[in-house]
């Protein structure tokens, strides 16, 4: 196969790509840059697909001699993954970069243009694995499932590529146990990267400091943060610096009257407030989510799939990308809608815009966008919690 390795310069990559030359596809690497400042580097761990992993990646092409590109998607990257994360904010909501870079980035950009180009397939380093079977008319169903590396694993991000895309993917990565047996294949090929060590936080906020890009780019927007009674117990400079479940800078003027630590229980973008309370305000049991994508149309034909949606099935939700599943029934609502009920359990701090990724053990069968989380049993009031 005509094979289109994403080199991002970073070691998971560079193996990903080195697998699939020796399983004697036709490969060519490319990397995405995505920065607009040609100038960024790196800060230690920080960010990534800066001009110095454009250098790593064009050195691994030249180790494992194929042929190297670096394509500008900077202008694709800013329009929706920048945007997104801004509006979402905006809105009072917590966006998942990662997971719209995945979505808008490398499974449509940059598959759809190696689809173009006439590539089969687009290699990456990522964590997770396909699992390809026969359904009982003879086709072939492909599946996403967990990488065996739990620490590492990426199946949460990758959920919203969707079926399509998933039939033109090869996650080379998808055995491996752990990152030293990756690094252990990088230095036995001599590729340089193998001590390279991996990036963390959010790729455009190079430095960390998430509130302070808002802030520059969303501009001072003081406003009020109140308890759950409307009580105002002290001011924030924007509300969209803050989420669901937060505990740390709220800076409250008023303790509460039980000593305990306050958190973010909802953001109001259209009157600018912050609202704060008891940990316990923030349990839920029912999520609901839209613009569904769903990877398993056997698992919702069995659950009775219609144009209104489907009947419950049992699963495993996860609403963060090293998140703890816990057990749930789901069920598809309507054409792009999503409903789950935890069993037994139930999720703290969950905010909308969240990523919403329902499992049946290892198998990714759906992910939603979270437009809202609630409480089916009753909620405790600030007058009866301890």
């Amino acid at each position: 196969m005509r094979v289109l390795a994403a080199m991002s310069g970073g070691v998971d990559s560079a193996v990903a790509a080195a697998l699939a030359v020796e399983a004697g596809h036709d490969v060519v690497g490319v990397h995405m840059a995505l920065s607009r400042n040609r100038d960024q580097f790196r800060s230690g761990s920080r960010g990534c697909c800066s001009i110095e992993d454009a250098g790593d990646a064009r050195r691994a092409a030249d180790v494992l001699g194929i042929p190297y590109y670096v394509w500008d998607l900077s202008e694709k990257f800013e329009d929706t993954v920048v945007a997104d994360f801004l509006s979402e904010y905006a809105a009072g909501r917590t966006p998942n970069p990662c997971v719209r870079c995945n979505e808008h980035i490398k499974f449509e950009a940059l598959l759809d243009k190696a689809t173009a180009l006439g590539f089969d397939a687009v290699a990456t380093g990522h964590y997770a694995q396909v699992v390809t079977r026969q359904a009982a008319d003879g086709q072939e169903i492909r599946e996403l499932h967990r990488s065996p590396n739990t620490p590492k694993d990426q199946s949460y991000v990758l959920a919203v590529m969707g079926p399509e895309r998933l039939r033109r993917t090869m996650f080379p990565l998808g055995g491996f146990a752990t990152k030293d047996e990756v690094r252990a294949e990088a230095a036995a090929r001599g590729l340089s990267v193998s001590t390279k060590p991996d990036s963390f936080d959010i790729c455009f906020v190079a430095d960390g400091d998430t509130q302070g890009f808002l802030r520059d780019h969303l501009g001072s927007k003081p406003g009020p943060i109140v308890d759950a009674d409307g009580q105002q117990v002290g001011e924030h400079d924007g509300a969209y610096a803050y989420t669901v479940g937060q505990r740390k800078g709220l800076a409250l003027g008023r303790p509460a009257a039980d000593g305990k630590a306050r958190y973010v229980l909802d953001v109001q973008p259209v009157t600018n407030t912050v609202v704060v309370g008891a940990a316990e305000l923030l349990t839920v049991d029912h999520v609901e989510g839209g613009q569904a994508i769903w990877l398993a149309d056997d698992v919702l034909a069995g659950a009775g799939l219609d144009e209104q949606g489907s009947g419950w099935f049992d699963a495993m939700v996860q609403v963060r990308a090293h998140g703890e599943p816990v057990p749930a029934r789901a069920r598809a609502v309507g054409a792009s809608g999503m409903e789950v009920d935890l069993v037994g359990a139930t999720l703290r701090g969950v905010a909308a815009g969240q990523s919403l990724v329902v499992y049946s053990g290892t198998r990714v069968l759906g992910q939603s966008t979270v437009t809202s989380a609630t409480r089916l049993a009753p909620r405790p009031t600030t007058a009866s919690l301890p």
